[in-house]
């Protein structure tokens, strides 16, 4: 899928030194919004850590990892995943995304988004679409309000973030009402 000349595509260990690149070039930016990182994070090699990590938890079935790449090159400017995908009664999976600063405001979370909610739907039957947000994340809530998200609540001190716990709102997107498995 192109979207404003980005593609997303799956995540493969070929993005390991782009992502590097992007998250070291991003790391203040994103700072506020992100866990503690070690040094390694911003490397190459822990990149490729993390994405085997991540490879594995996609052949298992729990997630779905994708990322944004300048069409016709390899330079990586954002991820979104798919994760804690579960299938049975609960039928659910959780999203999350960032961009790089660089690209912000150009449509790339918001289609990704769309495209992420339709395979949720449409490839993996899942039910509903969760995400979560800090509280003072506007741009993010933006974000899934135009994809149909609605907040169903408020997590206080939901992720230790830059810090500290801090609260998050909730969101979901209900896809259907079929019973599982139907």
């Amino acid at each position: 899928m192109i979207i404003n000349g980005v593609e997303m595509k799956g995540l493969a260990v070929e993005h390991a030194a782009g992502l590097a690149d992007v998250l070291a070039r991003n790391r203040a930016a994103m700072k506020p919004y992100e866990p503690s990182r070690t040094e390694r994070f911003y490397t190459e090699a822990g990149q490729l850590e993390r994405i085997e990590g991540m490879l594995g938890e996609r052949d298992g079935g729990r997630l779905v990892p994708y990322v944004f790449v300048e069409a016709g090159g390899d330079a990586v400017i954002g991820a979104m995943n798919l994760g804690s995908i579960a299938h049975g009664p609960l039928c659910s999976g959780g999203v999350g995304y960032w961009i790089d600063r660089a690209w912000h405001g150009k449509g790339l979370a918001t289609a990704g988004l769309a495209e992420v909610v339709r395979a949720a739907r449409e490839d993996l039957g899942l039910h509903r679409v969760e995400a979560q947000t800090m509280v003072d994340n506007y741009a993010s809530m933006r974000v899934l309000a135009k994809n149909g998200f609605t907040e169903i609540g408020l997590a206080p001190q939901y992720l230790h973030i830059d810090g500290a716990w801090r609260d998050h709102r909730l969101f979901q997107r209900v896809l259907h009402d079929e019973t599982p498995g139907a």
